[in-house]
């Protein structure tokens, strides 16, 4: 299993959230889910200034096995997008964790991060996904 940095809560869907110190909550999909999503071709990134609920499509990645809807981890403003993943979906996955997140939003309601799993809680998930 990859290393998975400390700071991060995740989805059961495999999205992660970084609570940045600037207050901004960062999202990327985890190290498990670009690897059995495969080569990625193409990022569909959320409009910045778009209003996202917690749990509902926010971004689309297309890869060359599938096409999977990225959720949003918490409510909030999309402030910033990865434009980078414009020309470079594979930076998701040379680097899940770093220069392959997808997008920043200002969260409505920070409250919402502590109902994700934390590292833990998700190392349990991908090993029950794996019995």
């Amino acid at each position: 299993m990859s290393d998975i940095p400390g700071d991060l809560k995740f989805l059961k869907s495999h999205e992660w959230a970084r609570l940045e110190d600037d207050g901004l909550v960062r999202v990327g999909i985890s190290d498990h889910a670009q690897s059995q999503l495969g080569d990625l071709v193409y990022v569909e990134l959320p409009e910045v200034g778009a209003a996202l609920e917690a749990g509902n499509g926010a971004a689309v990645l297309e890869s060359v096995k599938a096409a999977s809807d990225i959720y949003a981890p918490v409510s909030g403003e999309v402030v910033e997008v990865n434009e980078l993943l414009a020309e470079k979906p594979e930076l998701i996955n040379e680097d899940a964790y770093g220069a392959g997140w997808i997008y920043a939003l200002r969260p409505s309601d920070r409250a919402e991060l502590d109902e994700l799993l934390d590292v833990h809680e998700y190392e349990q998930l991908l090993e029950s996904e794996e019995s």
